[in-house]
C-alpha cells in the first residue's frame, strides 16, 4: 500500500502520454508548451500546499506514500500536481481539435458573473474555513480577471469540458479522500472547509481541481500560441 498514490499518478497519465503520439492528436508536439505552463502553475500550487501542509489544513497517511518528501510534501504529491494538469490538458486538446464546443458561448458571461459572485459570497461568509475562502475567492477572481481583464476565449470550452473531467476526477479524488479504504490517502481538517462531501470528498476539492486547470491551460495557451507563430 506504500505505493498507493504512486500507481494512482501513474495510472492517471499513462493512458495520456502514450496516446499522446497518436497521429490525429500529436500532443506531444506541444509538451513544451505544456511544460512552460505546467512549471509555473506547479510551483504555485505547490507552495500553496506546502503552507496548508505546514499549518494542519491537510496532510498525508504514512501509509499511502514512499516516504520520500519535497519539504513536507510527499513526492507523490508534487507529482500530482504534473500528472493531473497533464491528463486535463490533453483532455481539453482533443476535445477541442475534434468539436467545436461553443454551446456555452452566448451564456458564458453570465455564467462567469453569476459563479464569481456565489464564490465570492462563500468564501466571505465563511472567510474562518481557511480551505474555503482561499479556493472560492482566488477562483472567482481569476475567473473575473481571464474573462474580462485579459479576454480569453476559451473559457466558455472549459466550462463545457469540466464536467467531463469530473468523472476521472471522482475516481481519482474519491480513491485519495478514502473511497474503499480504511483511511483517506489525504485526510482534511474540517475546521478549515465546509464538511460538505460528495461520497468522500471535500465540495472545495471541486473548485480547487478547477482552478489548477483553468491556470494550466491559461498558460498553455499562451506558450502553445507563441510556439505556433514561429512555427
Amino acid at each position: 500500500m506504500k505505493t498507493l498514490y504512486l500507481l494512482i499518478n501513474f495510472f492517471t497519465v499513462i493512458v495520456p502520454f502514450l496516446f499522446s503520439f497518436h497521429p490525429k492528436l500529436n500532443f506531444y508536439k506541444y509538451w513544451k508548451p505544456f511544460l512552460l505552463a505546467n512549471s509555473i502553475v506547479a510551483s504555485i500550487f505547490i507552495l500553496w500546499d506546502i503552507a496548508f501542509t505546514k499549518i494542519g489544513v491537510w496532510g498525508f497517511n504514512p501509509d499511502y506514500i514512499t516516504g520520500i518528501y519535497f519539504y513536507n510534501l510527499p513526492i507523490e504529491e508534487v507529482l500530482f500536481f504534473i500528472c493531473i494538469p497533464y491528463a486535463c490538458v490533453f483532455t481539453y486538446h482533443c476535445l477541442t481539435l475534434f468539436f467545436k464546443l461553443n454551446s456555452l458561448e452566448k451564456a458564458e458571461s453570465l455564467l462567469i458573473i453569476i459563479l464569481a459572485a456565489l464564490l465570492y459570497s462563500l468564501g466571505t461568509l465563511f472567510y474562518n474555513h481557511l480551505y474555503t475562502s482561499t479556493t472560492f475567492i482566488s477562483l472567482a477572481t481569476l475567473l473575473l480577471v481571464l474573462k474580462f481583464g485579459i479576454k480569453v476565449n476559451w473559457l466558455g470550452k472549459l466550462l463545457s469540458i469540466y464536467p467531463i473531467l469530473l468523472i476521472p476526477f471522482f475516481i481519482v479524488n474519491g480513491i485519495l479522500t478514502g473511497t474503499g479504504l480504511e483511511n483517506p490517502v489525504v485526510w482534511y481538517n474540517n475546521t478549515e472547509n465546509l464538511n460538505f462531501r460528495l461520497l468522500t470528498i471535500p465540495i472545495e476539492d471541486i473548485f480547487y481541481g478547477f482552478e489548477l486547470i483553468v491556470l494550466n491551460i491559461f498558460f498553455f495557451e499562451f506558450f502553445k500560441s507563441k510556439q505556433n507563430k514561429k512555427a
